[in-house]
């Protein structure tokens, strides 16, 4: 497992970083913050719980992956270059429909015939906009800032509704994305069934809700913080080894000043552009 304390590793324009491997590790993207802590529940082997990050040619969207595939091993292996493809494939895209698509079909192909719940996020750091779509996968807290309360990220936030089956379950299944503001200082929690299956010793789930309580009584001075202490609760909650993949990945947007990086976009690139594209989604 990596220090901590290290630096920040940042992700530079085009770059896809993630996997499925051990990795404890604190990732800088334009106007997010990220602290991702994955343990396979085989540590040897790659675990069935994958995470991608990934960065536009042009600094400005950042998009997020994590998924939960069924199975283990060097049979997920496979499913974690399809997904670092699309997150190439896909990198200048702020519309998700074309990924959502590629991955349920990708993983609906070949002889494993693999599947997984997922989700997936895109933020675009001078709009501070979030498109987010769902395959099935549990609901990120969302921790807003200025209100100093803590919630849930899933449909009926504020547009659009999010519907979608696990990846790779039925061919044609359509993804929706809902877009929401997140706004500086929002946090947002990420995790797989992993973490909320996990059993105490009188046999009581840890479960969603109590997750959240927890993450109430958390510090929040940053990711790393808040992920190292919602992980200390765990062991202590946990009676046994765990019995599945775990993965935390927690986001912040940062607080930033655009005037003078607004006048060195335009000059390389169409905002216009993307903008028409927000406001279509």
């Amino acid at each position: 497992m990596q220090d901590d304390s290290e630096k920040p590793y940042a992700l530079v324009c085009t770059e896809v970083w993630g996997g499925n491997r051990k990795v404890t590790r604190t990732v800088k993207m334009p106007g997010l913050l990220a602290w991702v802590a994955a343990a396979p529940i085989h540590e040897g082997d790659g675990g069935g719980d994958l995470h991608y990050m990934s960065v536009c040619d042009y600094d400005l969207i950042s998009r997020v992956a994590l998924a939960d595939v069924s199975g283990h091993g060097r049979d997920v292996d496979s499913v974690t270059q399809t997904l670092r493809k699309l997150m190439h494939k896909n990198i200048n895209a702020w519309d998700q429909s074309d990924f959502m698509r590629g991955l349920n079909e990708a993983f609906g192909k070949g002889e494993n015939n693999k599947y997984a719940t997922a989700i997936v996020l895109s933020f675009h750091r001078v709009m501070g906009r979030l498109a987010f779509s769902n395959a099935g996968h549990l609901p990120p807290l969302w921790y807003h800032a200025a209100q100093k309360i803590w919630g849930w990220l899933e449909e009926g936030n504020d547009a659009k509704k999010v519907a979608g089956l696990p990846v790779g379950l039925i061919p044609g299944t359509e993804y929706s994305q809902t877009v929401v503001t997140l706004k500086p200082e929002d946090i947002l929690v990420l995790y797989t069934d992993g973490i909320t299956e996990a059993g105490s010793s009188r046999g009581q789930e840890l479960g969603r809700d109590s997750f959240l309580e927890w993450a109430r009584e958390a510090p929040i001075g940053s990711p790393a913080e808040l992920g190292q202490n919602l992980l200390q609760r765990l062991e202590q909650f946990r009676a046994n080894a765990k019995n599945d993949d775990e993965t935390l990945l927690i986001l912040q947007r940062e607080r930033e000043s655009f005037p003078l990086m607004l006048g060195e976009v335009a000059s390389s690139y169409t905002v216009g552009r993307l903008w028409r594209s927000l406001k279509r989604n």
